[in-house]
């Protein structure tokens, strides 16, 4: 779904991160399909000694804007086979990740690139979230606990990313890794399963690369031997609305 502003910084007024993180939050709620194992706090974290979530790693996204050809959606068509998030018919067609357009008012040049959960170091979802639901996870991945979550959607409001969306109706023919439910919030997990698994890249990602345009780079941030880490030393990167001092795990390039 392609739209169209004028700059990136039109994604998100910054008054949005401030709103009361107290109150009284209305529940709806949760269903899961038979046999899904919600992700929970616990159950993210709780790995062999030897797969331990650590801090000495920081997962992110570089996005390459030069690369990414406009009218091209490889990596949101991987992103809804891979997490299985078209439901036809239901409210429920959200996207983790959705392509967006820009257009200098000045000079008339356009800009294509795809825009999903940032993975804050320092994400105002989490500190918005009255139970806890919204998490990150010590190696930057930032993500919703379906157990704990009650729909209050107050993670949604203060995103200045609009990457979150909210599920209306149950759902059917969930997949293991992803599970969704009726009454509770979701985005983009950076494919936390692959990572877990070891894969080394993500769905819209790995789509990117077979299509021929490799815009995406999945890597660790942290470590100076990484793809990631070297093109970030040797050509930077920008954060869509630095600003705000969040320290995103996603970056572009060509901004």
């Amino acid at each position: 779904m392609n739209k169209e502003s004028t700059v990136p910084d039109s994604l998100d007024n910054p008054a949005r991160r401030q709103f009361c993180k107290s109150g009284t939050a209305w529940a709806t709620g949760l269903m899961a399909a038979p046999g899904v194992v919600l992700y929970s706090m616990n159950n993210a974290r709780a790995k062999a000694p030897e797969q331990a979530v650590t801090s000495a790693v920081r997962w992110g996204l570089l996005v390459d804007t030069n690369r990414c050809a406009e009218g091209c959606t490889e990596c949101v068509t991987a992103c809804n086979r891979e997490h299985n998030l078209e439901v036809k018919n239901l409210e429920t067609d959200a996207q983790w990740i959705r392509k967006l357009t820009v257009r200098d008012k000045t000079t008339g040049h356009r800009q294509s690139f795809p825009v999903m959960c940032q993975h804050c170091e320092h994400p105002p979802c989490v500190d918005v979230c009255p139970t806890g639901a919204s998490f990150r996870r010590e190696d930057g991945i930032v993500l919703v606990d379906k157990h704990t979550c009650i729909g209050c959607r107050y993670c949604m409001m203060a995103c200045p990313y609009k990457a979150r969306s909210f599920i209306h109706e149950a759902l059917h023919d969930q997949l293991p890794h992803a599970p969704r439910g009726k009454g509770t919030v979701e985005s983009c997990t950076l494919c936390v399963h692959k990572v877990d698994q070891g894969d080394g890249t993500t769905a819209c990602a790995e789509a990117c690369k077979k299509a021929g345009h490799q815009a995406l780079l999945f890597g660790d941030l942290l470590d100076p031997k990484s793809e990631i880490a070297r093109r970030l030393k040797e050509y930077g990167g920008k954060q869509i609305r630095a600003d705000l001092g969040l320290n995103t795990g996603v970056r572009y390039q060509g901004l």
